[in-house]
C-alpha cells in the first residue's frame, strides 16, 4: 500500500480521539483525590466531555464542508492539544472541567468527522478498504490498551503524563499534516446558528437535569437550589425535571426549525426527514443505547473497583481488560456472521448477551469480589457490545443514499456521544442516589446510639458523598464518633455502596431491555441488499 504515512497521521489523531475517554474512568479515584474533588464532581466532567462532541458534532461536520477537511482536521487537533495541555497542568477540576470536557470536547467534533472524510479523499480501491481498516484496528487498540496505559501511567508515575503525551502526539499530527490530499470542494451553505444554539442548548438542558437529579431529586424537590438569593423549585417541583422538559421542548423547536428551513429553501443543520427511514431510526437508537450502557459500566465499574475495593488504577485498568479484548474481538466475529445471519439477529443477540452479562455482573458485585465471575461479566459485556458495533455502522450507512452518508455519519457521532452522556449522567445519578437511601436507611435500622444516629442523619440530608469505604472511619471519628461507632458506620457504608451497585448494575439491565423494542426495525440482510441494488439501479 502507497502512502502509509498519511494513514499514520490520522490513525494517530483516531487514536488519541478514543484513547482519551478511558484514561479518566480508570483514574477518577486518584483524579479526585489529586484535585481535592468528588466523585460527582468527576462524573460531571465525563458526562459534559461527550455532551460536548454530542452538541456540537453536527456543527462541526458543516464548518468541515465550509473550511475544508484538512483544514477543519488542523485547527481541531490544535484546539485539542491545548485542551490537552490545560487538562494536564490543572490545578483544580474546574480547570480540568474546561480543558477536557469543553476544549478537547470542541476540538475533537472537527478532527472526528474530517479523518473518514481524509481516509476517502487521499485512498482509492483496494488502498481505502485498507485504511479503513487500519483505522478501525487504531480503534479497537485504543479501547483494548486505553485502560491499561491509563492505570500504568496513573499507578506508577501520574496521570497527567496521559494528557501531556496526547499534547506531544496532536503537535505532531499538526505538523505532518500538510502531507494529506484534501480533494473535497468547499461548499458555500450558511450555518443556521438559530439551529445549532437550539440543539446544543437543547442537549444540555436534558442531560444536566438528569445529572443534578441526584442533588436536587427527579421530581419532588430534595435539595432546592438558590440562584441570587432565591430558592428555584417552580410551582414545587424539582428544577431537574424542569429542566429535563425546558430541553425536550427545545429540541421539538430544532426539528421544527429544520422542516422550516428546508421549506424555504435553505441548508438544514440535519435532515429530520431521514428519521422516517425505520432502519435508521432504529440503527441510531440502538447506537445510543449501545453507548449509554458502555458508559455507563465504564463510570460505575471503576468507582466500585476504586472507592468499595480499594483497588488502584493499574488494577482497575486489568479489571476492565477482558471486556476491552472481547469488544474488539467480537467486532470482528459479529462482521463474519454477517454471511450468516441477518443483521437484526446479530443485534438481537448482542442485546440479550448484555442483559446476561449484566446479571452476571450483579452477581459477582461482591465485599470481595468474585473475581472469575466478575471476569466473564466482563468479557461478555465486551462480546456483546463487539456484536452490536459490528452491525449498527452498516446498518445506517446501507439506510440511505450514497451522498446522505456524510450526514448519517454526523448523526452516528451525535447518537454516540449524546448515549455515553446520558449512561454517565442518568447511570451515576442512580448509583449516588441509591447510596444515599441505602445509607440513611442503614443508619436507622443499626444499634448506633440514637444520638449517633441522629448526628449522621443531620450530616448526610442532602445526600452522601462517594469515598473510599477504607476513608469513612478516620472521617467519622473527625466527626467525634467513637471508634467503635466509626467502624460500625463504615460496614454500614460500604454495604450501602454495594448496594447502590446493585440498584445500578439493574439499571443497565432495564436499558438493554428497553433498547430491544428499539431493534425491530434492524433490517433483515436481504433488505440491505435490495436498498444497495436499488441505489445502483437507480444510479
Amino acid at each position: 500500500m502507497k502512502r502509509w504515512n498519511v494513514v499514520i497521521v490520522l490513525g494517530s489523531a483516531q487514536f488519541v480521539m478514543v484513547l482519551d475517554g478511558t484514561v479518566m474512568n480508570v483514574s477518577i479515584s486518584t483524579v479526585v483525590d489529586d484535585l481535592d474533588t468528588t466523585v460527582a464532581a468527576m462524573q460531571g466532567a465525563i458526562t459534559f466531555y461527550t455532551l460536548t462532541m454530542a452538541a456540537f458534532m453536527l456543527l462541526g461536520a458543516k464548518l468541515g464542508d465550509v473550511w475544508g477537511r484538512r483544514r477543519a482536521f488542523v485547527i481541531g487537533s490544535c484546539v485539542y492539544a491545548v485542551g490537552s495541555l490545560v487538562t494536564a497542568v490543572s490545578p483544580n477540576v474546574q480547570t480540568l472541567f474546561l480543558g477536557w470536557s469543553v476544549i478537547e470536547g470542541l476540538g475533537a467534533v472537527l478532527v472526528i468527522p474530517a479523518i473518514a472524510a481524509l481516509v476517502a479523499d487521499n485512498y482509492q480501491g483496494r488502498e481505502r478498504v485498507t485504511a479503513f481498516a487500519v483505522i478501525g484496528a487504531v480503534s479497537g487498540a485504543a479501547v483494548a490498551a486505553g485502560p491499561l496505559i491509563g492505570g500504568f501511567v496513573t499507578t506508577y508515575f501520574d496521570w497527567r503524563y496521559v494528557f501531556a503525551a496526547e499534547v506531544v502526539i496532536m503537535v505532531g499530527v499538526v505538523l505532518c499534516a500538510r502531507i494529506i490530499t484534501d480533494a473535497t470542494e468547499r461548499v458555500r451553505i450558511r450555518i443556521d446558528l438559530l439551529s445549532v444554539a437550539l440543539s446544543s442548548a437543547g442537549l444540555v438542558a436534558v442531560v444536566f437535569g438528569m445529572l443534578q437529579s441526584k442533588v436536587w431529586g427527579w421530581i419532588v424537590p430534595l435539595r432546592i437550589p438558590v440562584i441570587g438569593g432565591v430558592p428555584v423549585a417552580p410551582l414545587g417541583i424539582s428544577l431537574a425535571a424542569w429542566l429535563i422538559v425546558v430541553g425536550v421542548l427545545l429540541v421539538a423547536l430544532f426539528i421544527a426549525r429544520q422542516r422550516m428551513l428546508v421549506r424555504v429553501g435553505r441548508q438544514p443543520l440535519v435532515t429530520v426527514e431521514m428519521f422516517r427511514i425505520s432502519s435508521l431510526r432504529s440503527g441510531l437508537s440502538v447506537l445510543g443505547a449501545q453507548y449509554a450502557v458502555t458508559a455507563g459500566l465504564f463510570f460505575m465499574v471503576p468507582v466500585y473497583l476504586q472507592m468499595t475495593l480499594g483497588l488502584d488504577a493499574l488494577q482497575t485498568g486489568i479489571r476492565i481488560f477482558p471486556l476491552s479484548v472481547a469488544l474488539v474481538l467480537f467486532s470482528i466475529v459479529g462482521t463474519a456472521l454477517t454471511k450468516r445471519m441477518s443483521p437484526r439477529t446479530i443485534v438481537r443477540i448482542g442485546q440479550l448477551l448484555l442483559v446476561f452479562s449484566a446479571l452476571v455482573l450483579l452477581g459477582s458485585a461482591t465485599s470481595d469480589l468474585r473475581s472469575g465471575l466478575f471476569a466473564v461479566g466482563m468479557f461478555l459485556s465486551g462480546a456483546a457490545l463487539g456484536l452490536l458495533a459490528s452491525q449498527l455502522g452498516n446498518v445506517n450507512m446501507s439506510s440511505v443514499s450514497a451522498k446522505e452518508t456524510s450526514e448519517v455519519g454526523g448523526l452516528q457521532g451525535v447518537f454516540q456521544n449524546l448515549g455515553s452522556s446520558l449512561g454517565t449522567a442518568l447511570i451515576g445519578s442512580i448509583l449516588i442516589g441509591a447510596l444515599s437511601t441505602s445509607f440513611a436507611s442503614g443508619v436507622a435500622a443499626s444499634d448506633l446510639s440514637a444520638t449517633t444516629r441522629a448526628s449522621v442523619a443531620a450530616s448526610t440530608e442532602h445526600g452522601v458523598t462517594i469515598v473510599p469505604a477504607s476513608a469513612v472511619p478516620a472521617i467519622a471519628e473527625e466527626a467525634g464518633l467513637s471508634a467503635d461507632d466509626a467502624e460500625a458506620l463504615a460496614e454500614i457504608y460500604r454495604e450501602s455502596q454495594l448496594s447502590s451497585l446493585r440498584v445500578a448494575f439493574f439499571g443497565l439491565i432495564v436499558i438493554s431491555l428497553l433498547a430491544l423494542f428499539f431493534s425491530r426495525g434492524i433490517p433483515q440482510e436481504i433488505e440491505v441488499r435490495r436498498r444497495r441494488e436499488d441505489r445502483v439501479v437507480d444510479g
